[in-house]
């Protein structure tokens, strides 16, 4: 279970670092980063603390790692999953489409609901995952 915690966390760690970097592929944008003077790259940099924690000082890191996790989930739920579940103020559908216009949707704008692109599911799935395994591994 250790390994596959560590192979997802890895993942989620790459997947993540486009949020700092940007992930563009020619003429596709998988996601626009915000660079290194960002709240996300703070994220990042807790993360990666979280990560070496668990690797090197399982018995602490575990649940340093399991409490960045589960924040971190909560936070993606609260930004992305609940307005897309509940519904969302026009000034904040207008205000997220606009900022993730160009990054590959899996799905259609809609002018109601705010729909995650291609990159905050697949975050949201590693996120979820990878609590998962962890949660699995402690208890």
């Amino acid at each position: 279970m250790r390994l596959s915690v560590i192979i997802v966390s890895s993942l989620l760690w790459i997947w993540f670092l486009g949020c700092t970097i940007s992930w563009h592929f020619g003429k596709v944008v998988l996601v626009n980063g915000d660079g290194v003077k960002s709240l996300v790259f703070a994220v990042l940099v807790l993360f990666s603390i979280g990560m070496v924690l668990y690797i090197l000082i399982e018995p602490v890191g575990k649940w340093v790692l399991l409490s960045e996790l589960a924040l971190w989930l909560v936070v993606q739920f609260f930004c992305h999953e609940y307005f897309t579940i509940f519904g969302v103020s026009e000034r904040k559908l207008s205000g997220y489409n606009q900022c993730f216009e160009g990054t590959v949707k899996l799905f259609p704008v809609s002018e109601t609901r705010l729909i995650p692109d291609l990159y905050h599911i697949v975050l949201h799935i590693l996120l979820a995952a990878d609590l998962g395994l962890l949660i699995a591994e402690i208890f």
